[in-house]
């Protein structure tokens, strides 16, 4: 009797470590992120001075995690031509969409990135360094649709790898 109570009672334990494991990992540590007052949650590049700039945008959502820099992810709408974007901003060749949680719906990675992928989307460095090593990625659907997610940058890299970095690349913070 004492066997299967002890047996039971692991497999009771190992199923609630479980599922708290993935509601921690898929509910517990997102929080949305308020749109700011002052209109300055989407930003892009510019190419003339690589000054970060507020960008024309409504219906913004967003969710970001303490636990992690790149748990960042945006859904906003804007009006803005792809015409008047890509001649003032600067555009990435290449980024992949991070996958966001189910329950944020507006983000679609699968979506985001098929469109890169066939060229109906463009890619933007939003803003460099967002934090130390991490910059943040814009994508433009043709329909006004964007998304905004955070990825680690080439210094970034480097530095959590713990490896020297290089003269292009600027210092640590000191911790």
């Amino acid at each position: 009797m004492t066997g299967k109570f002890l047996g039971g009672l692991i497999v009771l334990t190992a199923l609630v470590g479980g599922a708290a494991m993935y509601w921690l990992q898929v509910y517990g540590y997102y929080e949305p992120v308020p749109a700011s007052s002052n209109n300055d949650d989407v930003k892009l590049t510019l190419l003339v001075d690589e000054e970060s700039e507020s960008i024309l945008y409504q219906n913004f959502r967003a969710i970001d995690s303490e636990s992690s820099p790149i748990r960042y992810r945006a859904c906003f709408e804007t009006s803005m031509s792809a015409a008047l974007l890509t001649e003032t901003y600067v555009m990435l060749e290449k980024a992949e969409p991070r996958n966001a949680p189910g329950w944020f719906d507006c983000f679609d990675a699968k979506e985001i990135g098929a469109a890169l992928e066939a060229e109906e989307a463009i890619a933007f460095l939003g803003q460099k360094d967002v934090h130390y090593g991490i910059d943040r990625i814009v994508v433009i659907l043709p329909d006004g649709r964007g998304f905004a997610w955070n990825e680690i940058n080439e210094c970034g890299e480097i530095a959590f790898d713990g490896k020297h970095l290089p003269e292009h690349c600027p210092p640590r913070p000191i911790e």
